[in-house]
């Protein structure tokens, strides 16, 4: 029965996929630039951080030739200005005529569902572009296949290494909270969603804890009946297997040993996950201050509290984004607590 169901439910997402997996430029968003001369056009955005944001008025730019080092995938806005998927977007989706928050979690698509190349946010770069991942020089796709689900991150959110969650016993590995979306339809490169989060995976990666977020698109067929972990494993028998056996093997043909997990390799349910993007939400604010903190330590030519930046070379907002992180961490942490409170009483 579960194999009938799974092939039925990989058919209809292959029919629904589309040819291309980046994100489509719309018109008003086509940039005339690219790779000239051997470099790359000028970005065009300010510095601070911008909390109106939504999906809705976001494009892509693709800069560079496919397939090479140099390729970069940038968001723009509806102002043609290029924007930090990972900074610049709220964690939560906003209403882009009320500017409320609806509810649902923005997440950002790096590899669609069905293909194999490791795209990523590139964490270190100016706008953080999404870029594919390279060892030694070669561009890396992942040797077991195809992904089976669209995968990527919540913006605003980070694994702090410096963190060791009570029940894990690890730190986190320095990259934004991954998400695996569930659902249907393939999600393109560098496309943003809105999706219900269900429950997370807590999965050690050479010794660090790797949190995989489940989620599904908000206008997904199955999200009306979807609204916790124990759903996916009730109506759609098998899914959270294949999530974990995943990332369980999917370093094997590397030569590397199958990855471990924790809480008995249980996923955890929808109010426990919502804890944990907590945490990585916090963890984000503290980055951004941290390197706040650094500048303004070295005008006044003085050690800083903490070296963020340094440590962990990433690239995070500047200066005069300080008081949109104040405000956008007391909004998404108003949202958070009231959806924990709901998941609690669930």
């Amino acid at each position: 029965m579960f194999l009938l169901r799974f092939a039925a439910y990989t058919a209809l997402a292959l029919s629904v996929a589309e040819a291309s997996n980046v994100l489509p430029l719309r018109p008003s968003l086509v940039s005339t630039g690219g790779i000239s001369a051997g470099r790359l056009v000028p970005l065009r955005g300010g510095s601070a951080m911008k909390r109106a944001l939504s999906h809705e008025n976001l494009g892509a730019e693709v800069q560079g030739t496919d397939d090479t080092l140099e390729q970069r995938i940038y968001a723009k806005d509806d102002t043609d200005e290029h924007r930090s998927l990972w900074h610049d977007l709220p964690l939560f989706e906003v209403d882009i005529k009320t500017g409320k928050p609806t509810g649902f979690v923005n997440f950002v698509c790096e590899i669609p569902k069905y293909t194999r190349k490791k795209f990523e946010i590139a964490t270190k770069e100016p706008m953080n572009p999404i870029k594919q991942d390279e060892k030694k020089g070669q561009l890396r796709s992942f040797k077991k296949g195809d992904i089976y689900f669209n995968y990527g991150c919540f913006p605003r959110t980070w694994e702090d290494p410096d963190y060791v969650h009570p029940d894990v016993g690890v730190g986190g590995d320095n990259d934004p909270l991954d998400v695996c979306e569930i659902g249907l339809r393939q999600i393109k490169t560098c496309q943003v969603r809105p999706v219900k989060v269900l429950g997370v995976l807590c999965m050690i990666d050479e010794g660090e804890a790797d949190w995989k977020v489940i989620a599904i698109d908000k206008e997904d067929p199955w999200a009306e009946k979807l609204n916790d972990i124990s759903d996916v494993e009730k109506l759609l028998p098998g899914t959270l297997d294949v999530v974990r056996e995943w990332f369980r093997t999917y370093k094997v043909p590397d030569g590397k040993p199958e990855n471990k997990f924790a809480f008995e390799e249980k996923f955890m349910d929808r109010a426990f996950c919502l804890q944990i993007m907590h945490e990585t939400h916090r963890a984000w604010a503290r980055l951004v201050k941290g390197s706040v903190e650094e500048e303004e330590a070295k005008k006044e030519d003085k050690p800083a509290a903490r070296k963020f930046t340094m440590k962990r070379n990433l690239s995070v907002p500047a200066l005069d984004a300080m008081k949109q992180v104040e405000g956008s961490l007391l909004e998404d942490e108003a949202r958070l607590t009231e959806a924990m409170n709901k998941a609690a009483i669930g």
